[in-house]
Parts: C-alpha cells; structure tokens; sequence
C-alpha cells in the first residue's frame, strides 16, 4: 500500500521557519522524482519544488526561490522541505508528491502552515 505522509505544518509568524517532512512507504521511493505542492483558499495547486530521484537536481517555484529548500534522504524514505523567511502569502497546505511517471502519481493528505502574527 502506497503512503506519503507529511509532517512539520503549523502556525509560524512572518519572517519565520518551518521544515516540512514526508516520510514514503509502498513503492522504491528512490526511482521517483518527489515534488512539494502547495494549495491555498481559492487558489489552484501550485508547484512548489522538486528534486531529482537521485537528490542531485532541484527546482524551485519562482515566489519560494532563495527561501525553500528541497532535500531528501533515499536510506529513510523521506523529503523535506525547508522553508525560511516566511510570508504570509506562503500559508496554504503542502501537499508532498511522488512523480513516477503519468501512471505513477501519489500523494500525500497534506500539511496545513498558517503563516500569521
């Protein structure tokens, strides 16, 4: 059975930090590609970041560059995403996704970060 499960929202104040993590079991975690998506109220799904299978390519959303962080860790099946000098415009759910391929697309339930004073 295939599970991502995130962790690590909460509520931070602006200028804050917050490491998102996401822990994959179900599949070879280390043959996918795995994204970090957000989606705020009223807003479509944006992509966050991505890194490569291997961890050694990484891109990121152009509001986020310079502030996030995406890593991974393939020997504990997980990726994060570290996330600094937040913003309030960053608060949304964070959603953590594995790219196999069209046919091979998880998700996890999602992480809610609140961004407020």
């Amino acid at each position: 059975q295939v599970r991502l499960v995130e962790s690590g929202g909460g509520l931070v104040q602006p200028g804050g930090s917050l490491r998102l993590s996401c822990v994959a079991s179900g599949f070879t975690f280390s043959n996918y590609y795995m994204n970090w998506y957000r989606q705020a109220p009223g807003k479509e799904r944006e992509l966050v970041a991505s890194i490569s299978s291997g961890g050694g390519s990484t891109n990121y959303g152009g509001s986020v560059k310079g502030r996030f962080t995406i890593s991974r860790d393939n020997a504990k099946d997980s990726v994060y995403l570290q996330m600094n000098t937040l913003k309030p415009e960053d608060a949304a759910v964070y959603y953590c996704n594995a790219d196999g391929g069209p046919q091979f697309q998880y998700w996890g339930q999602g992480t809610v970060v609140t961004v407020s004073a």
